[in-house]
């Protein structure tokens, strides 16, 4: 999959959490959250089951209300602003996204240019464009006339990061986008979103697998328990102390061959364990 895009998009806007109490009922996930999403960044948030990322995201986008602080949006409280500002300037593709029953791959992913279009503003050759490109750089263009609910899980997951492309957001909100993909797709979509960040986008990602975090983000957001442990590019974050407290995890970190980033290397506990030197001239 490659990226098209008719000029670059620029820094995404500011965004942040302060001091932010999050949960559902009287239950609460996160207490006292203090987080900066740097612009133009590709930040990836990190951590085991439910330690709170996914509800860090919904957050972030919008659709979980804090109980206490404040999310920010360029300084300015996010659920203070309308609902189409805030589309026109930050997307989000959810964990579970569910399409309409009988809507075509190309309607699906049309809806991405809602926020874009008004009562005075009709559907214009920029949204057929903006649309043609999404599908175009997430290799669904032949998939334009099929029926979502025909697609296997990768081809449906790539169709709702088309949806969220054609919204042309500066800033792009993705729960675990590699969930349903094989690993080669999965690669494919990361290479995809490195494309997105390099033409100015910045990106929120959560995923769980260590090594493509450390691979393409250029930071890291590592949560435990409710809490953000810490934050960091993926050189300075990514440890065997880390992984071992974080994750319960023995491992060793190495340099990844391919790419220079760290790589994690699991070990058997109270096993003999081949240092970093030995791992990496083998």
């Amino acid at each position: 999959m490659s990226v098209s895009s008719p000029e670059h998009i620029g820094p995404g806007p500011v965004l942040g959490v302060e001091q932010v109490t999050l949960g559902y009922g009287e239950r609460a996930i996160s207490r006292d959250l203090d987080l900066q999403i740097r612009p133009g960044s590709f930040t990836v948030i990190l951590g085991p089951n439910a330690c709170g990322k996914s509800t860090l995201l919904r957050a972030l986008a919008r659709v979980l209300t804090p109980t206490a602080g404040r999310i920010v949006l360029d300084g300015k409280d996010l659920h203070r602003l309308r609902a189409r500002d805030v589309a026109r300037r930050l997307g989000l593709l959810p964990q579970t996204a569910l399409a309409p029953d009988g809507i075509t791959v190309v309607d699906l992913v049309s809806r991405g240019r809602f926020p874009h279009r008004s009562l005075v503003r009709r559907w214009t050759d920029e949204d057929d464009a903006a649309v043609e490109r999404a599908l175009h750089a997430t290799g669904t263009a032949d998939l334009a006339d099929r029926l979502v609910d025909e697609l296997s899980g990768g081809q449906r997951q790539r169709v709702w990061v088309a949806m969220l492309l054609a919204q042309e957001t500066p800033l792009m909100l993705l729960d675990e986008p590699t969930t349903f993909l094989d690993i080669a797709h999965q690669y494919e979509l990361l290479e995809l979103l490195r494309g997105l960040h390099e033409q100015g986008r910045t990106l929120v990602v959560v995923l769980h697998d260590l090594n493509q975090a450390s691979r393409y983000a250029t930071d890291l957001v590592v949560m435990h328990e409710g809490e953000v442990v810490t934050t960091g590019a993926p050189q300075e974050v990514v440890t065997p102390e880390l992984l071992r407290d974080v994750f319960s995890l023995d491992c060793l970190v190495v340099p990844d061959p391919a790419a220079g980033t760290p790589m994690v290397v699991p070990t058997l506990r109270g096993a003999a364990t081949t240092s970093p030197e030995e791992v990496c001239t083998q």
